[in-house]
């Protein structure tokens, strides 16, 4: 991770953290690299945040006073924009999102020409120039400034792609839609009522405040509440920016990103559809899924915890599905990147295609107890690197042994050091992750 870029772009507090000055040179610095030997064309998209507006206007001045052109999608999701790029012939794109942080929170994601997260090395030198290390940019003139186009057409594009993409339709199939007041607001209940699907919604009126409070995927029991009341048969819950999706079954049960790559990766072997045999996770991922994987003579890899790094190992080794335990599911034959709202299409069709309730489909997964704390630190790397911090995680996983697990981490996009620990029951999660976090507390690593 950079100064600026973490494991899901620029992300901080609006104007804080990140300001209008940063989304300037940022546009300045992208709009220059990728026309450096033609007219670039770079597209952009936000969510529903207040401050989206701003830094789009923002990156747009710096795009095209560098002498790039902007396309302009409005209010979309970051996987409309991983599609945009690989199939409109941009050079990059830029999705202005904290994701599923709260409203006064912002970033800046970065896509290459193939839709995925930007290379190391570009962030690198956007960084130098952010901080003047770097000589300052020529500024385009006359006829060479470049234009700012509404784009609007191709949020309509890929919202016909998704609904290609299923086998079947979902006829009389009641989904419940939590759409986080964010990006999905705009896109999801179209693509579903299309298929045919009884679509109910919740939380699909954003007002520039509203995103991620108390809805969506990092709120998943108010769809819980929903789909249990209102007698559906299955409900879907999207961030912000609507790259992860966690669903729930009818029964109000919570079918994660673990349980949901233990569903569509078991359907796609089933369908001769699992390249490699694989299934892709992060070090996050629940042992329960392992379990499960090895139960039906599935394989899996780990990588470290950031979607970017598992569609790096996906595309190295041509798999077809990966994720994280979040939500952010990647189906390779399909996107480039984590797609909610794609991810609750598949789901749906393993259903259709079974004959059977996401329920049933799930259970054979059994969790194990997983307790994470997020403790809030002054300096994620000191922390970590503490030694009596380090002593009490090895003795930690000594005592669990075979049968549990600690994994101790930075948060890529918060200051927080993020204690996981899984075992036989919740007891002992919990002995070992607050044994963690008193001797963070006793070396005076945390900030309230």
């Amino acid at each position: 991770m950079g100064k600026y870029f973490g494991t899901d772009g620029f992300r901080g507090e609006a104007n804080v953290q990140l300001t209008v000055n940063h989304a300037f040179m940022v546009g300045r610095y992208v709009g220059w690299y990728y026309g450096r030997d033609h007219k670039a064309k770079i597209v952009i998209g936000k969510d529903t945040r207040r401050s989206s507006y701003m830094f789009e206007y923002a990156l747009v001045a710096g795009i095209t006073a560098s002498g790039a052109d902007a396309y302009l999608l409005h209010v979309t999701t970051t996987p409309s924009v991983s599609y945009a790029v690989r199939t409109e012939d941009f050079d990059c794109g830029i999705m202005i999102s904290a994701s599923h942080n709260p409203f006064h929170d912002n970033g800046i994601k970065l896509l290459n020409g193939n839709g995925q997260k930007i290379e190391a090395e570009i962030e690198a030198r956007i960084e130098a120039y952010l901080d003047g290390k770097l000589e300052e940019l020529p500024l385009a003139t006359g006829e060479d400034i470049g234009r700012t186009v509404d784009f609007a057409s191709g949020r309509n594009r890929y919202i016909g792609y998704l609904i290609s993409i299923p086998c079947r339709d979902f006829k009389n199939i009641k989904v419940g839609l939590d759409c986080a007041n964010g990006s999905s607001s705009a896109i999801a209940k179209s693509v579903f009522d299309a298929l045919q699907a009884k679509t109910y919604v919740i939380n699909n009126k954003p007002d520039g405040t509203n995103i991620n409070t108390n809805c969506g995927s990092t709120h998943i029991e108010v769809l819980q509440r929903f789909v249990v009341e209102k007698g559906l048969d299955i409900g879907f819950a999207y961030d912000g920016d609507a790259d992860r999706c966690i669903a729930v079954d009818h029964k109000g049960n919570i079918i994660d990103g673990d349980k949901i790559m233990y569903v569509c990766g078991k359907y796609l072997k089933e369908q001769g559809k699992l390249n490699g045999n694989t299934v892709v996770t992060t070090v996050m991922s629940n042992m329960g899924l392992y379990k499960a994987l090895e139960s039906e003579g599935i394989s899996y890899e780990q990588t470290a915890v950031g979607d970017k790094y598992v569609a790096e190992n996906m595309m190295e080794n041509n798999y077809s599905i990966g994720g994280e335990q979040s939500g952010h599911i990647i189906f390779s034959r399909y996107a480039a990147t984590g797609d909610g709202i794609l991810t609750s299409l598949m789901v749906m069709e393993a259903c259709v295609e079974k004959k059977s309730t996401l329920c049933d489909l799930a259970k054979e997964m059994k969790v194990y107890p997983q307790i994470l704390r997020n403790v809030r630190v002054a300096d994620k790397k000191a922390a970590r690197e503490n030694p009596k911090v380090k002593e009490a995680v090895e003795a930690a996983a000594r005592a669990l042994g075979t049968e549990g697990r600690i994994l101790v981490r930075e948060s890529g996009t918060e200051p927080l050091i993020r204690v996981m620990v899984e075992a036989g029951t919740e007891d002992i999660c919990a002995e070992y992750v607050n044994s963690v976090v008193k001797v963070l507390e006793a070396e005076e690593l945390v900030v309230e």
